[in-house]
């Protein structure tokens, strides 16, 4: 499998010294869906955005008007159209910052979380329900430590 990934920055968020590189970003995505993927060449864009754009989205799509960390926006291709695309993920580099700060965690680990959190949903993964949220965030603490970050789910109440 060989990842195809775009990544966009919208321009209020460029000139952030705190971004995440192109290759940790493909890292990161690459361990998410290596071996969860069908594709022979996914392509996947991911979209760094300020708390205007990433409100504006969540209010129009999932009807809540504020910022959030990461928004997932599945590809269902038509069956008779051999797109491998996955989607997109646009995430809201000022509240990902945020949350890092206000969590106590690294923000380079909070970013691999984000991003992973995100293809996983790209990949059919919820935590809608207890059951399902369990595997998914089974599946991340897994995919975390395989690239030396901690539990993201350690200092959160139960």
């Amino acid at each position: 499998m060989t990842l195809m990934l775009d990544v966009q920055h919208a321009e209020e968020i460029e000139s952030s010294a705190l971004l995440p590189t192109d290759e940790q970003l493909f890292l990161w995505a690459n361990t998410a869906i290596s071996s969860r993927c069908d594709f022979t060449e996914p392509e996947l864009t991911i979209r760094l955005v300020d708390e205007e754009e990433s409100q504006a989205l969540n209010n129009d799509y999932r009807d809540k008007d504020k910022p959030t960390n990461v928004l997932s926006f599945p590809f269902e291709a038509p069956a008779h159209v051999p797109l491998e695309l996955l989607g997109d993920l646009v995430i809201c580099v000022p509240v990902v910052e945020q949350e890092a700060q206000e969590q106590d965690k690294a923000l380079e680990a909070h970013w691999a979380h984000m991003v992973i959190h995100g293809c996983l949903h790209l990949l059919g993964y919820d935590h809608i329900k207890d059951d399902e949220a369990d595997i998914m965030e089974a599946l991340e603490r897994d995919l975390l430590a395989s690239l030396g970050y901690s539990d993201p789910y350690l200092n959160e109440a139960t």
